[in-house]
């Protein structure tokens, strides 16, 4: 004869305590839902900001990775000549050997004056590769005039900010002055084909861009100081870093990934992680609150049910475990319906669209999404969950430990 699969009798109790006290469960089982689609839409808002921030960056200053001469990063703003990439071809070829590699760019940065007839402004620069730079700025906005093109000789694109500053437009002509090693100075005369706005507002300020070989006749040279690396993947940035810098370590190279190069970055980061911690603090103390008021309600109702267990012989655990089991079915529906609400909620908002301004210290504004990892979405059901188990421990131990007499005499 075959036997059914039966809930042990603990849970089978439990199960139909839940139902019968239907009108205060609903009520306990929205409280949980709301805190963890409320976690969920949170997490993945934030999310979504570090994602959208960390390829913003990428995409239109940093790149994923940077090769350049050991030492650069500290002092190739005081001496460049002296980080000076002597075969960029070559190490771009070998990077390219690398599975993952999409694009390698070679960059000379430079700080000069720029002058536009009447005033000057220290700028930072980069020698670039136009149409290889046109690829890899996918962030990067013109709102006037239009990006390098290899024809460009004699082009120059500018920040924002050096344009407002100068006053000056596509179309007008600039002079470039920047000071040698050997103490010379060389001017070049460009014409301004466009201006750009990155995700920075800093960077804007004092960026201007030029063909990587005007950028080497100013500075006579045939080297470069950064090849730019741009992966298939973000995911695969500490991997390939690692696989270059014990590649390259020998031939006397640093790699350096976006992450390193991008303080905002990371100071972005830890404010976020610090709010949402916040708030699922605070959604863990309201889903408390709420749960722990419906269980001492619940409690208050059935005192003479909890007097008469105790009357007919059950131990003070099992009506504490009791009470702890009803909460933790309560607990699961409750993420679950969450959870899915949440999932449907995100897919939902993110098919939309948020809107939003440019965050502090940003030029652009940008449309946010509600980004959901499997991660995110069990923690918060997780949270619910404990939240509820928790709720439910004070009035639970409470009610095991009811006189006998009292609770079946005044129910209460």
């Amino acid at each position: 004869m075959n036997k059914g699969v039966h809930l042990p009798e603990t849970w089978t109790f439990a199960l139909r305590n839940v139902f019968r006290q239907r009108l205060r469960s609903a009520a306990t089982l929205t409280a949980i839902s709301l805190g963890v689609v409320g976690l969920i839409l949170a997490g993945g808002f934030v999310q979504d900001i570090f994602v959208q921030l960390g390829e913003a960056l990428i995409h239109s200053q940093t790149g994923h990775l940077q090769v350049a001469v050991q030492g650069f990063r500290e002092g190739g703003t005081r001496s460049p000549e002296r980080y000076l990439i002597d075969a960029p071809e070559q190490l771009r070829d070998e990077i390219l050997g690398k599975a993952g590699t999409e694009m390698v760019l070679a960059r000379l940065e430079f700080a000069g004056v720029l002058n536009n007839g009447k005033r000057d402004l220290g700028v930072i620069g980069e020698g670039v590769e136009p149409s290889a730079e046109a690829k890899l700025g996918s962030y990067l906005r013109f709102i006037e005039g239009r990006p390098l093109a290899d024809s460009d000789q004699t082009g120059i694109v500018l920040g924002q900010g050096v344009a407002k500053t100068l006053g000056l437009q596509a179309g007008d002509r600039v002079t470039l002055v920047i000071s040698l090693s050997q103490g010379a100075i060389n001017t070049l005369d460009f014409d301004v084909v466009g201006v750009f706005q990155s995700f920075s507002k800093e960077f804007d300020a004092r960026a201007v861009r030029i063909p990587l070989a005007a950028a080497r006749q100013l500075m006579d040279t045939h080297s470069a100081h950064v090849m730019v690396v741009l992966l298939t993947r973000t995911e695969q940035t500490r991997q390939m870093q690692s696989d270059l810098r014990e590649r390259l370590a020998t031939q006397g190279y640093e790699v350096v990934s976006w992450r390193e190069l991008s303080d905002f970055y990371d100071k972005t980061v830890q404010l976020y992680e610090r709010q949402f911690g916040v708030l699922r603090l605070i959604i863990l103390l309201m889903v408390l609150l709420s749960v722990a008021n419906s269980v001492n309600m619940t409690i208050f109702e059935r005192t003479r049910e909890f007097g008469t267990l105790l009357a007919i012989g059950d131990r003070p655990g099992r009506v504490f475990r009791l009470i702890l089991l009803e909460n933790a079915v309560l607990g699961l529906l409750g993420a679950g319906v969450g959870m899915l609400l949440g999932s449907v909620f995100a897919w939902l908002i993110s098919a939309i669209g948020i809107p939003m301004p440019p965050p502090p210290n940003a030029n652009i504004g940008y449309t946010a999404l509600i980004r959901l990892t499997f991660a995110d979405v069990l923690s918060a059901g997780a949270i619910g969950l404990t939240a509820t188990c928790l709720a439910a421990v004070v009035p639970a131990r409470r009610a095991s430990r009811l006189p006998i007499v009292d609770a079946l005499r005044r129910g209460i």
